[in-house]
C-alpha cells in the first residue's frame, strides 16, 4: 500500500510536470515575441548581413531557452557532438524527428544553420519573422526549395533537414522524402546524419500540445554517418531510410538516452 507521503510526493510531483509545462511553452513563446520586432526592424538589411544577423539570434535565443529548461524545468541536453560541426564546410544535416524541440536542439549549436520548414510555419506570428530574416526556406515549391538550398550550401551554410518529412509516426523511423538526397545531389554536398535521443516523447506526434510531460527529460544528439554527395536520389533516399531503420533499431550505446515511444 502507498504510504500518504508517497502519495504526497507524487502529487506535488504531478504538480511540478504541469508547472514546467506552463514555463517552457511560456518561455518559448516569450524568447520569440521578443525578437519579433528586432527581425521585423533587421528585415531591412542586406540578404547576406541580415541572414548572419537572424541565424546568430536564433542560436542564442534557443541555447538560452535550453538553459531555461535546464535550471527551471528537469530537463537535460548533451549536444557536444554538434560543436564538432561548427567549423567545418557546408554540410546537409539530417536527423531523426521524435519531437517539436529537434530543431531547437540543433540550431542552438550551429551558428549558421539554415532550416528547411513547412510553409506554414513561416506565415506563424511567432516563427514567421524569423525564420525569414535568418532565410529559411519553405517546402512548398520543390524546384524553389532546391535552388535555394543549393545557394545556401555553396555560401558555407550548413542545412537542416528532416528527411521523414515530419515528425516521427511509427518509431522509430518513418520513411525518407527525396528531399535531402535531391538537395545534396544538386548541389554535390556530403550528408551528415544524426541521431536525436529522447527519454520521452514528449512533443511527439502523438502527444498534444498541452499533455504534460513525464519529467525529468533527457534529450541528446549524436553524429552518425557522413555520406558523400549521392549520385542516384532515388538509390540514396532508399539507404538512407535503411540506415536510420537499422541504427535506431538497435540498443543505444552505453551512455546514450533510450528512445521510447508512447
Amino acid at each position: 500500500m502507498t504510504s500518504p507521503l508517497a502519495r504526497c510526493g507524487k502529487l506535488l510531483w504531478t504538480a511540478y510536470e504541469y508547472v514546467a509545462m506552463v514555463l517552457g511553452l511560456g518561455a518559448l513563446a516569450l524568447i520569440c515575441l521578443v525578437w519579433l520586432p528586432f527581425a521585423l526592424v533587421f528585415s531591412v538589411l542586406p540578404r547576406r548581413i541580415g541572414s548572419v544577423v537572424g541565424r546568430l539570434a536564433i542560436m542564442i535565443g534557443f541555447r538560452l531557452y535550453l538553459h531555461f529548461l535546464s535550471v527551471f524545468c528537469a530537463c537535460s541536453f548533451d549536444l557536444k557532438a554538434l560543436d564538432t560541426l561548427r567549423r567545418q564546410p557546408s554540410l546537409v544535416v539530417v536527423a531523426n524527428h521524435p519531437s517539436l524541440l529537434d530543431v531547437v536542439l540543433i540550431a542552438s549549436r550551429l551558428p549558421n544553420a539554415v532550416c528547411i520548414m513547412k510553409a506554414a510555419l513561416m506565415e506563424n506570428v511567432l516563427l514567421g519573422a524569423a525564420a525569414r530574416l535568418a532565410r529559411y526556406i519553405h517546402n512548398d515549391k520543390p524546384v524553389r526549395m532546391v535552388r535555394r538550398a543549393t545557394r545556401e550550401l555553396r555560401a558555407g551554410a550548413h542545412l537542416v533537414i528532416f528527411p521523414e518529412g515530419s515528425r516521427t509516426s511509427n518509431f522509430p523511423f518513418d520513411g525518407c522524402t527525396n528531399a535531402a538526397s535531391l538537395i545534396a545531389r544538386h548541389a554535390q554536398t556530403p550528408v551528415q546524419t544524426l541521431f536525436i535521443d529522447f527519454s520521452s516523447p514528449y512533443l511527439g506526434k502523438a502527444w498534444p500540445l498541452f499533455r504534460k510531460p513525464e519529467l525529468p527529460l533527457r534529450f541528446s544528439v549524436r553524429l552518425g554517418r557522413r555520406f558523400d554527395a549521392p549520385t542516384r536520389v532515388l538509390a540514396f533516399t532508399a539507404e538512407l531510410g535503411d540506415y536510420y531503420r537499422t541504427a535506431l533499431a538497435q540498443p543505444p550505446a552505453a551512455g546514450a538516452v533510450p528512445p521510447r515511444a508512447t
